[in-house]
């Protein structure tokens, strides 16, 4: 809803501005009505009556059309490059770094999506591995090096190996566990990386936008008040820069909010496939911390029976 008001608030104030400009633009016109019939006090000639000057030349009749002078103002070329290369040295920054977020934001949109896509399928894969081992090392043969589940798998078995003792299965358990948090926590911000473009330019690009309308408009009245006059001539170079920068702030923006939500949903599916992930590894090691205290209960019920005979 945020993004959706800024947008709002942006086409609102466009809307407003470029309404004002066509109204001076409209009460210009009307103050400049037809010319007045400056012959209207003058007697006809009578019909009966017949000249006897020379016929006027016929070609020094006016046959000269009304002035076109601001006409030949306006633009020319109204296509995007054309209102882009007219524009000012401002807008043209302005329309230039909205241009490269937009870029930026399917560069990460393509890199992150495949990256999301692969590393899913891939974890599914290890999850059934995983889910079919008996032991923490069956296990780490299973996963063949494939290092997303391998790498906690092999820190479970490093922290038996550091542990020495262990005779104390809740101890051990809680450093297991405790491990696979904080690594489950790095794979989640590892995964978040690249996704900060595409919030910083759904969040600013709007703004930017706005400002190069806000400058676009800004020309239009001080071209009204060089020219003293609200000729569409004056007005339109700075309103359709001031349109085509709020168009590319739009293009910018809109696509990076739509694929930053997508991948913070993705990415949330994909903490829980390895939150499953992890989940399986201590079961796992549960299993072989429950093993360990099966053998020591039964080497020391061996030896409790072999000192009673």
């Amino acid at each position: 809803m945020t993004m959706i008001a800024r947008i709002s608030r942006t086409a609102a104030g466009l809307v407003v501005a470029i309404a004002f400009l066509g109204a001076l633009t409209l009460a210009s016109d009307a103050q400049t009505g037809p010319p007045a019939d400056t012959g209207a006090g003058v007697a006809a000639p009578d019909k009966n009556v017949v000249s006897t000057a020379n016929p006027p030349d016929a070609a020094s009749e006016p046959t000269a059309a009304p002035s076109l002078a601001p006409m030949s103002l306006l633009p020319k070329d109204l296509s995007p490059w054309g209102m882009f290369s007219t524009a000012t040295i401002v807008v043209k920054a302005v329309m230039v770094s909205l241009a490269l977020a937009s870029v930026a934001t399917w560069t990460a949109a393509l890199a992150k999506g495949f990256e999301l896509i692969t590393t899913k399928r891939e974890l599914r894969r290890q999850i059934d591995a995983l889910a079919q081992s008996a032991s923490l090392a069956e296990a780490v043969r299973r996963l063949g090096g494939r290092n997303i589940l391998e790498i906690p798998a092999l820190a479970a078995i490093g922290e038996f190996e550091m542990s020495g003792d262990l005779s104390n299965v809740a101890g051990v358990k809680e450093r297991i566990a405790s491990r696979l948090e904080r690594l489950e926590a790095a794979a989640g911000r590892r995964m978040t990386r690249g996704a900060g473009v595409l919030a910083t330019t759904g969040a600013i690009a709007p703004f930017v936008g706005l400002f190069g309308t806000v400058w676009g408009i800004m020309n239009s009245f001080i071209g009204i008040s060089k020219q003293h006059t609200t000729n569409l001539a004056v007005v339109a170079p700075g309103i359709a820069e001031a349109l085509l920068a709020t168009a590319m702030g739009l293009v910018a923006a809109i696509p990076a909010v739509v694929v930053y939500n997508m991948f913070s949903r993705s990415i949330a599916g994909y903490r829980a496939f390895y939150g499953d992930g992890t989940a399986e590894i201590l079961r796992l090691a549960s299993r072989d911390l429950d093993r360990f205290a099966q053998k020591a209960s039964s080497r020391g019920a061996a030896k409790t029976a072999s000192a009673a005979e």
